[in-house]
């Protein structure tokens, strides 16, 4: 663990004028920050601590492995990532008790103002300690298909229930799931778009990239590139027992020549395809709560075709950075449509509203708002 005796906020004021916040970040106990892989939770919050410092704020980041983040202090609960162990109950358990152990050393020493935590099981403790805390709701309210999804929704309304955690949702879709729970409000994901290639001479294939569950639809994507004629490419994560099913029955009888299959690949290789395929099919049936590699694709020049579920809409400017299709057979046209589409606008799409800065622009409201509402409490009482 990094001294936490560094953790000293000093300096100029925040880009919003106001005294820099001293945040405490916590990741999830899966992968690093940033992950070499699979891991959008992990990239989400690897941008947003960048985004933040950058605005002048102070981060402590929680996180496991070894993490490089731009974080003020980095402070790790697992020396290695336990990544193999990610449907294990106990690394999320000893993850959040050192997490809390972590905050409640830096309250005591008056080093903290709010607590962001991206874990399952740390945001429970939040009512032990004096500070608010903040939770993005990264999965769907109403659970994954197959899934069940009380569960999900049991867990939020929970958290909703402490008094000291407050709900954010990274899309409006999500947070209209549930308009009952503690909503401080809805930020978007974002990243870095500088970071991805813009390229508008694309090669001759379309993109899936995702899990290999049936709910993403891998199956619609060899369907509807079969169907124009055109080579697809496939990679993503196929672990446990449910994808690995899916894709021995649903997905490698239909590899070939022109559907190719790469596995789980490095972040490189996954934003080199990005920048040379003609399109992303993003064809999921489910209640996606964001989706982060449709914003990924749209930076790098990259359209997106894409079912009308979950945050699609709200991520995907129909006509302009890809092509929303109401059900699988309109798959196929909404490709053709989409080879039609500007590079440029798509770029210009995630420029304009899924930039780093947004989304640090975004939580620093949220944040500076539940303090304020706590300061006006605390006078009151």
């Amino acid at each position: 663990m990094a001294d936490m005796s560094k953790h000293c906020p000093t300096g100029p004021l925040a880009a919003d004028g106001q005294p820099p916040l001293r945040i405490v970040m916590v990741g999830s106990p899966w992968y690093e920050m940033p992950p070499s892989g699979y891991g959008g939770i992990e990239a989400m919050v690897t941008d947003l601590i960048a985004g933040l410092v950058a605005r002048g704020h102070h981060v402590t980041a929680i996180g496991v492995g070894h993490n490089t983040t731009a974080a003020t202090v980095q402070l790790t609960t697992y020396d290695q990532a336990p990544s193999h162990r990610i449907f294990d109950r106990w690394p999320e358990i000893v993850h959040a008790l050192a997490s809390h152990e972590i905050i409640t050393e830096l309250l005591d020493r008056h080093e903290v103002d709010i607590v962001h935590d991206h874990s399952a099981a740390g945001p429970l403790l939040a009512d032990s300690r004096s500070l608010p805390t903040v939770v993005t709701t990264h999965n769907p309210l109403q659970g994954a298909p197959g899934t069940d999804h009380h569960d999900i929704a049991r867990t939020y309304t929970m958290l909703s229930d402490l008094s000291q955690v407050r709900l954010v949702a990274i899309t409006d879709a999500q947070r209209q799931l549930a308009p009952q729970l503690s909503w401080a409000g809805v930020v978007p994901n974002a990243l870095h778009v500088n970071e991805f290639a813009f390229n508008a001479d694309k090669d001759d294939f379309v993109l899936y990239l995702g899990r290999m569950f049936p709910y993403k639809g891998a199956h619609h994507a060899i369907a509807a590139a079969q169907a124009v004629g055109i080579p697809l490419v496939m990679a993503g994560r196929c672990a446990d027992e449910e994808e690995k099913q899916y894709f021995a029955e649903q997905i490698e009888p239909r590899l070939g020549p022109d559907v190719e299959w790469r596995g789980e690949i490095s972040n490189e290789e996954k934003m080199d395809l990005l920048r040379r395929a003609k399109a992303l099919l993003f064809p999921i049936t489910w209640h996606e709560p964001f989706g982060l590699v449709m914003i990924e694709a749209m930076a790098s020049g990259t359209p997106v075709v894409a079912l009308r579920h979950g945050s699609v809409p709200e991520v995907v400017a129909d006509g302009v950075s890809g092509v929303i299709c109401e059900v699988p057979e309109e798959l196929p046209d909404g490709l053709r449509r989409a080879f039609t589409l500007d590079p440029a606008a798509c770029r210009a799409h995630v420029e304009a509203n899924f930039d780093i800065d947004a989304m640090a622009r975004g939580y620093e409201r949220v944040y500076r708002e539940i303090l304020a509402r706590r300061t006006v409490l605390r006078s009151a009482s």
